[in-house]
């Protein structure tokens, strides 16, 4: 790490602007990173870029007690951006680990995806959840409560995850979890090599995980949520 010579602790900080929420980071060069976008990823992701400039999430943004609405806030949060590659990729099989408060969950259901949703919690156990029992109807949504960093519950899963051709990993976010979860997915042998997103890559326990990714992977932040949104491709 280099610093100028008049470099202060206090020139360090961030200024001095109110923020409800922030994180520590860091910026790094990327023409010493192993890992590069290819064309499948930055295509991807052009479509839905483009397909959020018709996505109205605002009955799940009803959902929510009060503001900030986040489903309407695009770019900064990730949840259009969400959408917008359901409505691109159009997946058989959409999988989501981490169903926390189901906002995401909503958000890519949205398109009329199918989607497997796993937490180590049942949803009705989330006090600010915005799923309903509606929402189970049918089988379009379902959850799958289980520790998916366990080798022994992953196993039972095998067969329905390498039915996925879309995965959301929102999970602990301490980079340990994701390193492992997208260790055991490579043992998957795929018929169709999978797109992977990675919410909050730029955390800071998250940077040494996205950095250490060799697949192709391509950092979509500017698009998506602002702590930030990286997607891959697991070839």
């Amino acid at each position: 790490m280099f610093w100028h010579k008049k470099t202060s602790v206090k020139d360090l900080l961030p200024p001095p602007v109110r923020v409800e929420h922030g994180e520590y980071s860091m910026i790094l060069s990327a023409h010493d990173d192993r890992a590069k976008a290819n064309t499948d990823l930055i295509d991807l992701s052009l479509k839905a870029i483009e397909s959020v400039r018709h996505i109205d999430l605002r009955d799940v943004s009803a959902r929510l007690p009060k503001p900030p609405y986040f489903p309407d806030i695009w770019p900064g949060e990730h949840y259009k951006l969400l959408a917008g590659f359901m409505r691109a990729l159009r997946p058989h099989l959409a999988i989501e680990i981490g169903t926390s408060t189901g906002i995401s969950a909503l958000s890519m259901r949205s398109q009329g995806v199918r989607l497997v949703t796993y937490d180590i919690r049942p949803w009705q156990s989330y006090p600010d959840t915005v799923l309903q029992d509606v929402d189970f109807t049918g089988d379009g949504l379902s959850q799958i409560v289980g520790d998916l960093g366990e080798l022994s519950f992953f196993q039972t899963q095998r067969e329905l995850l390498m039915q996925a051709d879309w995965i959301f990993i929102d999970a602990t976010h301490d980079g340990l979890l994701e390193k492992k979860l997208l260790n055991l997915l490579a043992t998957l042998p795929f018929p169709k090599a999978p797109f992977i997103l990675f919410d909050d890559i730029r955390v800071w326990t998250m940077l040494r995980m996205w950095r250490d990714i060799e697949y192709p992977k391509l950092d979509l932040t500017s698009f998506g949520h602002w702590s930030g949104t990286g997607l891959i491709q697991l070839i």
